[in-house]
């Protein structure tokens, strides 16, 4: 499948050992996938000696571009960066540990010209354990209600897209940055090809069980409001619940039921029950003001410390 040019976004972390290998072999398929292509790497500020692979990179291809952040904003930050910066018509992202095959870009662009706007490689056997499965797979379910069942638990960090598509979040500027939520601002046409992950051989992930429930939970209160629905659904059923306990009590005093009113233990537990689901409900509420403040401080997404742009020759 040939397009008429084709921009691959990189985030990078931590990953000198293994950014020129995968530049090597997108030098071998890119020409094969498109007229016109360009390589983009963002360093995420690692601390390693990433930055100075790339620089070497982008003297040696011309097509390889490259910007340092200034200090690491995260992934997502980094790929966002990528995609403002990419020239063509379709924007294609993967990580740099080699784990995304590049002989497998030309089946997502196939999948593309059927009419779909993104399409996800997924994987054909997770590379984890047991542990980040189940916490990618939380962060999979969180973005259901935006892109449906099926796709979402597809979602890779292997995709291809069309670059028109960043024009609903050119202005996004949130303390939150999650690109697949970024891309149900613009579309409803998602699809998945099934590509085989490469297992890890360099370095280790760089996220564990915890840093991905964070992010799930930071995804669904960043972008949706179903905590906020669920919290007043806990607080309703509480409510439900102590009236039933009002009710029941009023009658077997009434009725004579031979029911002993509960003393302090009754009482504590019900107020425990209640004050905890007021705490939760607080909390969820205090989650939200709290990305209201972050937002209101207009913090950078990112900060460009350098880039390759003045040492490099025209794009092929």
């Amino acid at each position: 499948m040939s397009m008429s040019s084709v921009s691959v976004v990189i985030p990078v972390y931590r990953s000198q050992n293994s950014i020129a290998s995968l530049v090597e072999e997108l030098a071998q398929e890119l020409p094969t996938l498109a007229k016109v292509y360009e390589v983009i790497l963002v360093e995420d500020d690692g601390g390693d000696n990433s930055w100075n692979v790339i620089q070497i990179l982008s003297t040696k291809y011309a097509f390889v571009r490259g910007y340092k952040l200034m200090r690491n904003f995260g992934q997502h930050n980094a790929v966002l960066c990528g995609i403002r910066a990419a020239r063509h018509e379709v924007i294609v992202t993967m990580d740099d540990d080699l784990q995304h095959p590049p002989q497998h870009i030309k089946d997502l662009l196939a999948k593309l010209e059927e009419g779909y706007d993104v399409v996800y490689g997924s994987p054909e056997k997770e590379q984890h354990g047991l542990l980040r499965n189940i916490a990618s797979l939380s962060t999979k379910l969180a973005l259901q209600g935006a892109m449906g069942a099926e796709t979402a638990r597809k979602v890779s960090a292997f995709r291809v897209f069309r670059a028109r598509l960043r024009d609903s979040f050119a202005d996004f500027r949130g303390p939150l940055v999650n690109i697949d939520v970024l891309l149900t601002w613009s579309t409803t046409r998602f699809a998945a090809v099934s590509t085989p992950h490469a297992p890890r051989t360099i370095g280790e992930s760089n996220y564990t069980f915890g840093k991905l429930i964070t992010h799930a939970f930071n995804m669904i209160t960043g972008f949706s409001t179903l905590p906020l629905r669920f919290a007043s659904a806990l607080g309703l059923l509480m409510t439900a619940f102590g009236c039933i306990i009002l009710v029941y009590i009023v009658l077997s005093q009434l009725f004579a039921f031979r029911f002993e009113v509960p003393g302090f233990t009754f009482t504590a537990s019900l107020i425990a029950i209640f004050a905890g689901a007021q705490m939760f409900a607080l909390g969820i509420i205090g989650e939200y003001l709290a990305r209201m403040h972050l937002r209101i401080m207009d913090r950078p997404v990112y900060i460009v410390k350098e880039s390759t742009e003045e040492m490099e020759a025209d794009p092929v």
